[in-house]
């Protein structure tokens, strides 16, 4: 063969295996989200949506006990779980068996003023997250070390958000910033008229949020311009959702709202018997969330988890618990739904009927909401623990058993859940069968690609 058969043979395999690796390619894109929860709620939408399937057989993989109470949320990037503590102290854990690979302790925290309550935000290599402090920090995300905090007026329990090189975040100052990403320099700052313990969702250049002075707001993410706000009848602890043009959100005047995100009218409200603080996760035309109900004596009352049509904002089901659901739900893609309780539980539900699949009770108040990843369910709880969920469980540690009756009766016996099998598919063949087709096919094509080339060579000869 000459030369330049040689070349053109080599180009038609290149060409061919380009061709038919668009499967494999699109297939490595999804394991990619798969295996990351960069911020709260997972997207700069806050659907609370989780690319990973449910934990098949669940038990307890491993648990970390952090210095004090942790009521921020789990984020995990490149197999790195980042959480703050309420004793200020930002740790860093391997996410498959829970090692501590690093902490940072704020300066503060020795006078024991700075709880982080913030959920951590990782882009670029670094880590973005809130302090009662008064600060917003970047850590280097693989050492720990601080590249910069910018001082607010007052607490940052607002969860980061960061999109196009600007980080955007609230403080119980009364503003909303916008900060350069690399260096922390203030781009600009909107001020409402109360505290914003919201965090940020951020899609299509516009920034949406609610503040305790009971507005939802809607800024442009450039100039931090109003474009409009919307007023409910209470307090906006909750975040927004914002899925199809149509901004979800909750109201301590105990009303879970529809939106228009376009201009803020209202699409519709659904009212509960108690607060709404969780935030709302959007999946598969449903809306879920929790509600948090007090009786006039400020005690806690059984609770209800929501699942409300995201058009009509009808409701679908609601799941009782012991105690008020601040947590936000995070849905798998196989259908299950995963929240935290008051009452120290968290709750494995059926996404479309509300049934309990599994329970598992911490030793405090789970106020932190799941991140799912790979098959695991991670979330932090009151009794200072960080907590890993999955099917297989290191067998130099013993599992606590979990539950998997209905309530009002917890059991401690661990009986198999009817979750499904964790087994994925491409194009509808079982992995890892479809990678070994796509590969035989990409080189089974370019030999004979090579064959052709050659025949072609030599019959122009």
């Amino acid at each position: 063969m000459s030369s330049s058969t040689a070349a053109r043979a080599i180009i038609a395999m290149i060409l061919v295996a380009q061709i038919l690796a668009v499967p494999m390619e699109s297939f490595a894109q999804v394991n990619t989200v798969e295996n990351d929860w960069p911020m709260f709620h997972n997207d700069l939408n806050h659907t609370g949506q989780s690319s990973s399937v449910a934990p098949s057989s669940p038990s307890l993989l491993w648990n970390y006990t952090t210095n004090s109470v942790v009521w921020a949320s789990p984020t995990i990037v490149d197999g790195r779980l980042y959480i703050g503590s309420d004793g200020g102290i930002a740790y860093c854990l391997n996410s498959s068996d829970g090692s501590e690979i690093w902490n940072y302790t704020l300066k503060s925290a020795a006078r024991g003023g700075s709880p982080i309550g913030s959920s951590m935000a990782v882009a670029e290599g670094l880590v973005y997250f809130g302090s009662y402090d008064h600060n917003i920090y970047c850590l280097n995300a693989s050492t720990g070390d601080r590249i910069w905090n910018f001082t607010t007026g007052n607490t940052v329990e607002s969860c980061p958000a960061v999109a196009n090189g600007y980080v955007y975040v609230g403080s119980w100052d009364g503003n909303i910033y916008a900060l350069d990403a690399m260096t922390g320099t203030k781009l600009w700052n909107y001020t409402v008229g109360g505290m914003v313990e919201s965090s940020p969702a951020v899609v299509g250049g516009r920034i949406y949020v609610g503040s305790t002075n009971f507005d939802v707001y809607c800024l442009d993410a450039l100039s931090g311009a109003q474009i409009w706000e919307y007023t409910t009848g209470n307090i906006v602890q909750s975040s927004p959702a914002v899925v199809d043009d149509y901004v979800y959100i909750g109201s301590e005047d105990n009303n879970v709202y529809c939106l228009s995100a376009t201009n803020g009218s209202l699409v519709w409200n659904y009212t509960t018997p108690g607060w709404v603080d969780s935030s709302p996760a959007v999946a598969n035309g449903c809306v879920y969330v929790g509600s948090w109900v007090i009786d006039e004596n400020q005690n806690n009352l059984p609770s209800n988890v929501y699942c409300l049509n995201a058009s009509t904002g009808t409701k679908n089901w609601n799941y009782t618990t012991f105690g008020g659901v601040n947590s936000s739900p995070t849905i798998t893609k196989d259908g299950y739904v995963f929240v935290g309780g008051w009452d120290g539980y968290v709750y494995c539900l059926n996404a479309a009927t509300g049934a309990e699949v599994w329970n598992y009770k911490t030793g405090n108040h789970v106020n932190s909401s799941p991140a799912i990843v790979n098959g695991v369910v991670y979330v932090g709880s009151w009794d200072h623990d960080v907590y890993a969920f999955g099917s297989i469980a290191p067998q130099a540690t013993p599992t606590q058993s979990m539950s998997t009756t209905t309530q009002p009766s917890p059991s401690t016996a661990f009986t198999e859940s009817a979750l499904p099998s964790t087994s994925e598919q491409t194009n509808g063949i079982p992995r890892p069968y479809s990678e070994i087709i796509y590969g035989s096919i990409v080189v089974i094509a370019a030999i004979i690609m090579v064959f052709a080339v050659v025949l072609i060579g030599k019959r122009k000869k």
